[in-house]
């Protein structure tokens, strides 16, 4: 598609979002007293905004012009933040991670598809080559240390071998054979021919007419390709000569300008940047010593004296500058006085306020529960102002801007001037406020005969203005000052804490939506999530924040995910593809991973501050933990607290505690029995549980379909797909990859043409796998329902019964 649609999308993005905006503003202002209808908004709004998402992501990937690129940047992380703030209070007001809005998705006229959470290519583009370097880095460790993973070699007995060697063997001896009688067929074919033959070869006549063959079919050949290419242009199906050569060249020329777009853009910042130096550096020198002047003279007629110049960390100039008018500066002054006599008052109030306190509980708590009664109410959201200026940006900049000057869609020159004329102005400060200050020196020594007093550094009384910092936690002290941290990262990959991950996307999870579950909650029952939704939590809770630093600043704060579900329903594959659609460091806390490695306490804090301070440095990253049931055992031993995994339990909440929001850092745990850990302490670890169940019969459809193709296998009408899907019940997509893998060897791939494949080949692989029973199903559901969001959705949904037997007593009364 062309420059122009991608406009198009975005300016169709910028209006729906101006929409939703103006919407936010008259519905989430007033409190809801029902709290369906609460929902119903908050889950049309989401939809909205991952509708816009998914238009400004697009948007931003093929769009060539830089500044356009920065500003929906802009809007782009305001978006995601939003939808991450309307995904925390659907949580909050359904208690349950998953939501059903069929009804909402029929009504806008949108596909379950529409609703995928897509992740933005720039999480990897923009940081491309440090991922690369980084990588390589990586690989040198792991091969000077003996630990690359090499392709394993199989085993084979002494038959196997000799029967290898006497195949080679007996093919070696038919080739020879086969070039020995033909060499004998070559030499009695020409002894039988004539001599003359032999001699003379063709006739002239012969040869001329084999000549004039293959012209003539070289020729009509060409005629024929002409002609189908004339019909083509006459039709529309393709362009004339002429103008394909220029198509060529023209994607050439991108090819070009893609790498040299960089060198290019810099080239002209640095000239514009000169340029507005040379024209404009004098009027700006000298507007600002006239506006600094001006101050000067205003201050003294007001104060009586000449201000103190601010220093540079209280912004110089600018914060002369920023007083308005001299009435303003008066007001101040009044209003600093006031608040020093209210400050004394206070002092003396203090002794005899007992009795007023307790009053002001009893109000808050009153005002508490009024607020209940109004009912829900809309948190203030963090990214409101982002994507107002981004708008506000749009609409003053881009929205009616001539684009008819813009062909090559690279930048914009004078908006690149008004960037520029910025950090002119600001060089040019540092120098004037140079000059002032000595100009006011002089002023004050020539008016009012007094030197000015430059402040000293280290005053006694700057020692009274003590902050009250916090206590650092034991992981937050430096264990390891005198460490580069390329020394840590290389024995931390020496040690096996920090490893390669794969490169798997999280489309790769595949999976269909639950198109039960609306009629299920309708039935008061409790549906289990499927694939698709498993997949969009893991996009929301672990991708868009680790991506986005602004996201991960001001978005809800998720420092820890668990994954908990069978063997084989792909925990490590999403561990996996949060760190390659991230480009994420991972970390690898297992059971396996730890156990016999720095032991003691001391120990244990030492790993822990390596591993902190890699992550912290190097993000994003992501901590895994493999097992992690058994940091949380019923049943631990002592010689296992001190050299086993189970003595992480007490150092893992402070490991989340040293964590801040601008740390991107993701705990993620993967368990097959959570139900063998001790609840409480897990629960405080994990603040989301995402429970990730045996697939349904649509995502064992796709699934089969999927796995068969990938593996090189072709579907046919003799391999029934829908049967398989039915068969396969209680099985999980591990054992579908490990029935598949085993059926479509490389002997069997080979005779795929003429042996297709059969249904009957991959049940009798599945057969001698264990299924999931209901029993084990059963013991997952179990177990959530006693995690915090699962107890309150027991809650909700009684309390939802409850009502619903109220309304039905009152209407036969």
């Amino acid at each position: 598609m062309s420059q122009a649609t991608y406009n198009k999308m975005w300016t169709d993005a910028q209006k729906d979002l101006d929409i939703q905006l103006q919407r936010e503003r008259e519905e989430f202002l007033q409190p809801e007293q029902d709290l369906v209808k609460a929902f119903r908004m908050l889950a049309t709004s989401y939809v909205k905004y991952v509708q816009i998402f998914r238009t400004l992501e697009t948007a931003h990937d093929q769009l060539l012009h830089q500044q356009k690129r920065a500003l929906i940047r802009q809007v782009l992380d305001g978006v995601i933040g939003r939808i991450l703030e309307l995904k925390k209070e659907m949580v909050d007001l359904e208690k349950s991670e998953f939501h059903y809005i069929d009804n909402i998705l029929e009504d806008l006229k949108l596909l379950p598809e529409d609703m995928e959470i897509p992740i933005p290519r720039y999480f990897i583009k923009e940081q491309l080559e440090v991922l690369q370097q980084r990588e390589k880095i990586l690989d040198q460790i792991l091969l000077e240390a003996g630990l690359q993973a090499e392709e394993p070699v199989e085993a084979m007995t002494f038959e196997e071998a000799i029967k290898i060697i006497q195949v080679a063997e007996r093919a070696r001896q038919g080739r020879c054979r086969a070039v020995h009688m033909k060499r004998i067929y070559v030499a009695e074919k020409a002894a039988k021919q004539p001599k003359v033959e032999v001699e003379m070869g063709l006739s002239p006549e012969d040869a001329a007419t084999r000549i004039q063959k293959v012209w003539r079919g070289c020729v009509q050949r060409k005629k024929t390709e002409n002609l189908r290419e004339e019909e083509m242009v006459f039709l529309g199906m393709s362009l004339p000569p002429h103008l394909e050569a220029m198509s060529i060249l023209k994607m050439d020329a991108e090819q070009v300008n893609a790498l040299q777009g960089e060198i290019q853009e810099r080239d002209d910042e640095i000239s514009i940047k000169n340029k507005l130096r040379e024209a404009e550096g004098l009027s700006i020198k000298e507007t600002l010593q006239d506006q600094i002047g001006q101050c000067f003279i205003e201050c003294r007629h007001i104060v009586g004296r000449f201000p103190d110049y601010p220093t540079e960390e209280a912004g110089g100039s600018m914060a002369i500058l920023s007083q308005n008018t001299p009435e303003q500066v008066a007001a101040e002054l009044a209003a600093k006085m006031e608040k020093a006599l209210e400050k004394k008052d206070q002092k003396g109030k203090k002794e005899k306020g007992g009795e007023k306190e307790k009053s002001k509980d009893k109000k808050e708590e009153k005002t508490k529960k009024k607020e209940k009664d109004e009912g829900w109410k809309m948190a203030p959201s963090n990214f409101h102002s982002i994507m107002e200026e981004g708008n506000s940006q749009y609409k003053a900049v881009w929205q009616n801007r001539d684009k008819g000057w813009d062909f090559l869609q690279d930048h914009d020159p004078e908006l690149m001037k008004e960037e520029k004329r910025e950090e002119v102005e600001k060089e040019i400060r540092v120098q004037v406020d140079a000059l002032m200050q000595q100009k006011l020196e002089n002023l004050k020594l020539a008016v009012d005969g007094e030197k000015s007093s430059k402040p000293k550094k280290g005053k006694k009384s700057d020692k009274k203005k003590t902050t009250t910092r916090k206590k650092m936690s034991e992981l937050e002290e430096d264990l390891t000052p005198d460490r580069t941290i390329d020394s840590l990262y290389e024995e931390l990959v020496e040690e096996g804490l920090l490893i390669k991950a794969k490169t798997v996307n999280l489309s790769d999870y595949v999976g269909e939506y639950s198109y039960l579950g609306t009629t299920l909650r309708q039935a008061d029952i409790e549906p289990m999530p499927s694939l698709a939704d498993v997949r969009q939590l893991i996009a929301l809770y672990g991708i868009l924040p680790l991506g986005s630093q602004i996201v991960h600043e001001k978005a809800p704060l998720v420092k820890a995910l668990l994954l908990a579900g069978p063997a084989g329903v792909g925990k490590k594959m999403l561990v996996h593809a949060i760190c390659t659609e991230t480009g994420a460091n991972l970390f690898n806390l297992s059971a396996s991973s730890i156990t016999g490695k720095y032991p003691g306490k001391s120990g244990l804090r030492m790993m822990l501050h390596m591993v902190l301070k890699v992550a912290k440095q190097l993000q994003p990253s992501v901590v895994w933990i493999g097992d992690t049931e058994k940091i949380f055992s019923k049943a631990a031993s002592k010689a296992d607290r001190e050299m086993g995994p189970e003595r992480l339990e007490k150092m893992l909440p402070k490991f989340l505690k040293a964590l801040r929001a601008p740390d991107r850092v993701l705990l993620v745990g993967t368990t097959n029995r959570p139900f063998d850990a001790n609840l409480k302490p897990f629960c405080e670890v994990y603040q989301k549980i995402i429970v990730i169940p045996r697939p349904d019969y649509a995502s064992r459809f796709v699934l089969w379909k999927h796995i068969i193709l990938q593996n090189g296998g072709v579907i046919t009408n003799l391999l029934n797909i829908s049967c398989l899907a039915k068969v396969s019940d209680g099985f999980t997509p591990g054992q579908f990859i490990w029935a598949v893998q085993a059926v479509l060897t490389k002997l069997r791939l080979l005779q795929m043409s003429r042996k297709p494949l059969r249904t009957d080949e991959f049940i009798g692989f599945l057969a001698t796998q264990d299924p999931v029973y209901r029993e084990e199903e059963e013991a997952f559901k179990a177990w959530y329902a006693k995690t915090p969001l699962g107890r309150a959705r027991t809650r909700a949904l009684a309390g939802n019964t409850k009502a619903g037997k109220g309304k039905g007593s009152k209407g036969k009364k």
